[in-house]
C-alpha cells in the first residue's frame, strides 16, 4: 500500500490554497497518494471559475494585498492554481466535495468543477480516507 497524504481544505484563502495545492502536488511527486477533502470556505474554490478567488489570509488590504502577491508570484514564476490543479488530477490526486457543507451554504453539483471531484461525502468519507494516512493536514 502506498503512502497516503490526506489534506483537509477548509479555508478558501488564496495563500493557503496554493499551500494545499502545493503540498498535495509534492506527495504524489514523491509516490504517495494525495487526497483533498474540501469543505466550508475551501469547497467555494471548487466552484466553476472559484479557484483564485479567495481573499489573502492576512493583510488583504481590501483586495491590493492579494494583487501584490499575484503579481510577485507571476514574477517569481510562481505556477497558477489552475496548473496545480491540472497537475493534481493527472498525478491521480483524489478531490472530496462535502455534502454537508453543500447542503449548508446551498452549493448544487452543477455550480462546481464535476470534472475535478472523484467523491462527494461528509465525516465517515474522510475518515476512512485519513485512517491510513502517513500525512493528514488541516488548511
Amino acid at each position: 500500500m502506498a503512502e497516503k497524504a490526506v489534506i483537509i481544505v477548509h479555508s478558501g484563502d488564496l495563500d493557503k490554497i496554493y499551500s494545499a495545492m502545493i503540498v498535495a502536488n509534492g506527495a504524489l511527486s514523491m509516490g504517495m497518494d494525495a487526497s483533498l477533502f474540501f469543505t466550508f470556505w475551501g469547497l467555494e474554490r471548487l466552484k466553476k471559475n472559484g479557484l483564485d478567488k479567495g481573499p489573502l489570509s492576512k493583510m488583504n488590504f481590501l483586495g491590493l494585498g492579494k494583487w501584490m502577491v499575484k503579481s510577485r508570484m507571476k514574477k517569481a514564476n510562481v505556477v497558477s492554481l489552475e496548473k496545480l490543479m491540472t497537475d493534481f488530477k493527472e498525478l491521480g490526486g483524489k478531490i472530496i466535495a462535502c455534502e454537508m457543507t453543500m447542503e449548508i451554504m446551498g452549493i448544487k453539483p452543477e455550480q462546481l468543477h464535476r470534472e475535478w471531484i472523484d467523491d462527494y461525502g461528509a465525516v465517515g468519507t474522510y475518515i476512512m480516507e485519513a485512517k491510513d494516512a502517513s500525512i493528514t493536514l488541516f488548511i
